[in-house]
């Protein structure tokens, strides 16, 4: 049974995040991209918990539902919650963001309690700044319940991610310890791939495709562990330039550098003389120890898909979002009527957005949305599109046209085998 996933999500009452981040509106959207389980994002708030509370209920071991049955309710969720660990190891200050998914509300409310035992503000935010340690972060969802699954969050952003420039890991070893055991990492353990959405139209930006026997917390963690006929098939992501902190850089000062200018010109500033924001491209150039040899292969509906020759990790394919892929279509923007208008037409006559962009004949495609579009669907399929990179929290910028974006050694963008 293959379902889609998105278990890192944000709630309305973490920072940054849209007033429409509710329970109803997360499974509406989810359900448009074609997600089957989403997760509930900040489950340490207690207005949150409180509202998770009032609208789901068990659809199976772990599992939860809408209460109010419709098309909705067939989206499932995941307890699921993100903590902010600030704190001093080693002589250095450390910023993670970690992960932790539980199966049960009482699982979940002792676990709270134990971090308010242990000082923490759960009301402060969704996503709530502790002082602990992420061992501290680790035992604690252990003591409450063992089968817990703790996952380092965005793990390659510098400011936050556990291999990020800023927080000052190489390796699980040095921040875990003997609890390094308990955390799924890139080198021998699988990989996931979720939105980090702060509004519902940015659920599903990446997402995760698991084929389990059952919908199950059980069978989940069997296959992010990779064990038994439980696994991960492949991982959905978007394209790694895309991301704001892709590039080396300083916003204020307009200065961006690929890996290999970084290793001519170094990492301060010419402009103000400070250190720059060290992106994801050259920090996994300089934690990587092995190149995953992968080969490529197109399916009939004309998606590029890339795999591992080795099978230890899972394929993945890269997407630009629909929403997205209208707007520059239409010359409209990405919230504009016209584009919405555009997204729930195709959605509501050929079926999710994933199905849309993966699996529906481009024939099918133009005779909905015109040959416009379908050109544009098809480009993001082969991948002929053109991104000029992120930087120092710039987000990169896509362009599905070619010749319409300054791309700073574009042949030099990194492929994700890369990254492990």
């Amino acid at each position: 049974m293959k379902f889609v996933a998105d278990l890192e999500v944000h709630s309305k009452y973490a920072r940054a995040v849209s007033p429409q981040m509710n329970v109803p509106t997360i499974a509406g959207w989810a359900a448009k991209k074609g997600i089957d389980l989403v997760g509930t994002g900040d489950f340490t708030h207690p207005m949150w918990l409180r509202e998770l509370e009032g609208n789901l209920e068990e659809a199976g071991e772990g599992i939860y539902q809408l209460k109010v049955q419709n098309e909705k309710s067939k989206v499932k969720f995941l307890l699921t919650s993100e903590i902010s660990c600030i704190y001093s190891h080693n002589g250095k200050g450390r910023r993670v963001h970690i992960l932790v998914y539980l199966p049960t509300f009482t699982d979940v409310e002792k676990f709270n309690k134990e971090l308010i035992s242990k000082g923490a503000n759960l009301f402060s935010d969704g996503r709530p700044i502790v002082g602990l340690t992420l061992s501290q972060i680790v035992e604690t969802a252990l003591g409450v319940q063992a089968k817990a699954i703790i996952i380092p969050a965005h793990v390659w952003t510098p400011w936050f991610g556990f291999y990020g420039s800023m927080s000052g890991y190489d390796h699980l070893e040095e921040a875990f310890g003997d609890l390094a055991k308990y955390i799924p990492e890139l080198t021998n353990r699988r990989i996931v791939s979720f939105s980090d959405a702060h509004s519902p139209a940015k659920l599903g930006r990446e997402a995760t495709v698991f084929d389990l026997s059952e919908i199950s917390f059980n069978a989940l963690n069997n296959a992010i562990w990779g064990k038994g006929a439980d696994k991960i098939d492949y991982t959905i992501e978007f394209y790694p330039e895309e991301g704001k902190y892709h590039y080396t850089g300083h916003r204020n000062c307009k200065v961006v550098y690929s890996p290999n200018e970084t290793r001519k010109m170094g990492t301060i500033c010419p402009v103000c003389g400070r250190t720059l924001t060290v992106g994801v491209a050259s920090r996994v150039e300089e934690l990587g120890k092995e190149e995953i040899e992968t080969e490529s292969s197109v399916d009939k509906f004309g998606v590029r898909w890339i795999k591992d020759k080795s099978k230890m990790k899972p394929g993945y394919v890269m997407l630009v979002p629909l929403l997205e892929i209208l707007s520059e279509a239409l010359d409209s923007g990405v919230g504009s009527k016209t584009v919405l208008l555009g997204y729930d037409k195709l959605i509501n006559t050929l079926g999710s957005e994933f199905k849309v962009l993966l699996e529906t004949k481009l024939a099918d495609i133009e005779k909905v949305a015109g040959s416009k579009v379908m050109e544009g669907i098809s480009k993001v399929r082969s991948g002929d599109i053109v991104i000029e990179p992120g930087y120092d929290g710039v987000f990169g910028k896509v362009r599905i046209w070619k010749g319409e974006a300054e791309v700073p050694e574009a042949k030099e963008a990194i492929d994700q085998g890369a990254l492990f």
